[in-house]
């Protein structure tokens, strides 16, 4: 997997309904600022948090992405929102395996 994949992953994941799929993008003690004012933190409450959210079923629509930012074992990703008012950011970091998982997570940022 690589970095860019993410925005794909979570999509495809939160489209499913599958809560506990979305949380295995997140590292145990990942950070996620949402809802809005607020954070959300550890894999645990990130995967508490997304069956609440994805009980209403929500629609997800992959954007266009940024381009990736590497530095050694971590990354920044980010993408257009949909309706241009903002963007969304997150850090990642290789795992062991090489595969990569989300540190930290902003999904609202407005401009």
């Amino acid at each position: 997997m690589q970095p860019e994949e993410m925005t794909r992953l979570f999509v495809e994941r939160s489209n499913a309904g599958d809560a506990e799929g979305v949380a295995a993008l997140y590292e145990e003690n990942a950070v996620l600022a949402y809802p809005p004012g607020s954070v959300t933190v550890g894999r645990a409450a990130i995967q508490a948090l997304w069956e609440r959210v994805l009980a209403n079923r929500p629609h997800f629509e992959p954007e266009e992405p940024l381009p990736t930012l590497v530095s050694g074992d971590l990354a920044l990703t980010s993408t257009i929102r949909r309706d241009g008012a903002g963007i969304r950011t997150q850090v990642l970091r290789r795992q062991p395996d090489g595969s990569w998982l989300r540190v930290l997570d902003r999904p609202e940022f407005n401009m």
